[in-house]
């Protein structure tokens, strides 16, 4: 076999050789497409570009990236000898260029100093951190020289969607602040937008402490508004028409209503009988609110006692786990509590008559003749206003990772604090009170028969007590789809979850209306925007 030009040649059959001379089998060819060849050795691989290596080990060069030192001026072009001071605008050069036609690098090299600002990275932009910046060579100096990112409020990292290309992040160590997500209530690190692509070394990652959710809302501690006294019937022989009392209504808003019987007509020879009140209840086995009969060859009834209105119970406490959006991780209020029902006005009374046995009629000649009329019922109170669920706690998570992301992490720590609690929820409103009926009306003389009394109005029930919110999830990496990988050195240390509220009115150990815990993991799958019941 014959080398020529990095490529080994079998030698051809020796008939074919034999017309080249002898020369020709101790030589090589003088053409090279290896036509007659059976194997040619691979071309040997391209040295690397100055550019490429890895963080650690590759050279930190000007045509390479852009650096960034605290001491810097963001009015310099971000080379080695005239660095810029900000992060974001380090990223801004390196993704655009830094004019003159220059062409983007691709690349930030940071100092290994404090920077207090929040940042975000397109993906397929480097950050590599933990610079010796002093002599000069910017060369990477080790754990205890990582570039700190920890802005007071805010997310300290962002990796949004860039080019189809992978962010490399090493030697930063990115802290965020307690309860310093846009929620107010949560504590974020790092979160991968929708098409973001990470790979995560060298690292530290630290979410602090979530804050509690905050308590529901409680209704009044005042009764809601009571009803209204029902309307006096007329006497006897008083009226040329003895129209029984009208009723009264009583509003408690929301289109609910309370409303009276009419009181009975008084007559001559009959009464009329009253109304029922409203709302009447369906069914009504105890024949709460009804209509007083009118005198006929018996005397009249009273109207009867309207139904109070139903005490609400316990709204449910908060079950779901939440999810993740760009915002963070957004999380679920307990229920509120639901109005108290409303209380049923009492029944009209019925009406009399003024020829009741008695003959000839009693009332004087000149005047009206007819019976006493029936008074009407009284209103209901309204129902009571239900406690407001209470708020969810915050979320502690070192890394949120949305759909469509990829993620590697690799001789990385990620830690995360406590998850806020959720909220207890709002008590619930008293009910308002319902009102006597209208008196009767009375006959002219003794003997003859008086009216009879509308019914009182049913008090209003009580509203619900409000559900507990939902505690704070404590989490390494969050992630909607698990497009997840943890190499050698990927360490993830999480704190406790915060509980659920307790329901409005609940005792410490009464979990009725709890909202749930949040979860404490590692990793944790969450649900994403669209996914979502409609």
């Amino acid at each position: 076999m014959t080398w020529c030009k990095g490529k080994a040649i079998r030698a051809a059959p020796v008939v074919a050789f034999a017309l080249m001379g002898a020369s020709t089998l101790s030589g090589c060819p003088y053409s090279d497409p290896c036509w007659e060849v059976e194997a040619c050795e691979p071309d040997p691989e391209p040295l690397p570009g100055p550019c490429e290596g890895e963080p650690g080990k590759a050279q930190a060069l000007d045509a390479c990236g852009v650096f960034v030192s605290e001491h810097g001026d963001d009015d310099h072009p971000g080379t080695k000898g005239a660095p810029v001071k900000t992060l974001q605008r380090a990223v801004g050069l390196a993704t655009t260029g830094r004019g003159g036609g220059e062409e983007p690098t691709r690349r930030v090299y940071a100092c290994g100093e404090v920077f207090e600002e929040a940042i975000s990275l397109p993906s397929g932009v480097d950050l590599w951190g933990g610079r010796l910046c002093e002599g000069g060579d910017w060369s990477f100096g080790g754990p205890a020289q990582r570039t700190t990112i920890a802005p007071p409020g805010g997310v300290p990292l962002r990796v949004i969607e860039g080019d189809d290309a992978t962010s490399t992040i090493s030697g930063v160590r990115v802290v965020a602040a307690d309860a310093s997500a846009i929620d107010g209530r949560s504590s974020i690190a790092v979160i991968l937008s929708y098409g973001a692509r990470v790979k995560l070394v060298s690292s530290v990652i630290i979410a602090g402490d979530a804050k509690d959710g905050e308590p529901g809302e409680d209704a009044a501690s005042v009764r809601a508004e009571s009803g209204q006294f029902g309307n006096d019937g007329a006497d006897a022989c008083t009226a040329g028409a003895a129209t029984g009392a009208l009723p009264v209504v009583t509003a408690c808003g929301e289109g609910i209503e309370s409303t009276g019987g009419y009181g009975g007509d008084g007559g001559i020879e009959q009464g009329g009988d009253g109304a029922s009140g409203q709302p009447e209840p369906a069914p009504n086995p105890e024949g709460k609110g009804l209509r007083g009969a009118g005198a006929g060859s018996m005397a009249c009834s009273d109207g009867t006692d309207g139904a109070p209105g139903v005490d609400r119970g316990r709204a449910s406490g908060a079950a779901d786990m939440g999810y993740l959006t760009d915002d963070g991780w957004i999380g679920v209020r307990g229920d509120d509590g639901d109005r108290g029902g409303v209380g049923q006005a009492g029944g009209g009374g019925g009406g009399s008559k003024s020829r009741d046995g008695v003959s000839p009629p009693v009332c004087p000649a000149s005047g009206p003749q007819t019976g006493a009329s029936g008074g009407s019922g009284g209103g209901g109170g309204c129902g009571g206003l239900g406690g407001k669920g209470g708020g969810y706690g915050g979320a502690s998570i070192g890394i949120v990772a949305l759909e469509g992301t990829e993620l590697t992490v690799e001789a990385t720590e990620v830690f995360t604090g406590r998850g806020g609690n959720g909220g207890t929820g709002g008590t619930g409103q008293p009910g308002g009170f319902g009102r006597h009926g209208g008196k009767r009306g009375n006959g002219f003389v003794a003997g003859m028969w008086n009216a009879c009394h509308g019914g009182s109005g049913g008090n209003g029930g009580r509203g619900g007590d409000a559900g507990g919110g939902l505690g704070g999830p404590s989490v390494g990496i969050a992630y909607v789809v698990p497009n997840l990988a943890l190499r050698p050195g990927a360490v993830i240390k999480f704190g406790p979850a915060g509980e659920g509220g307790l329901a409005g009115n609940a005792a410490t150990l009464d979990v009725a209306g709890k909202g749930g815990s949040g979860p404490s993991a590692e990793t944790q799958a969450f649900s994403g925007p669209n996914e979502l019941p409609r």
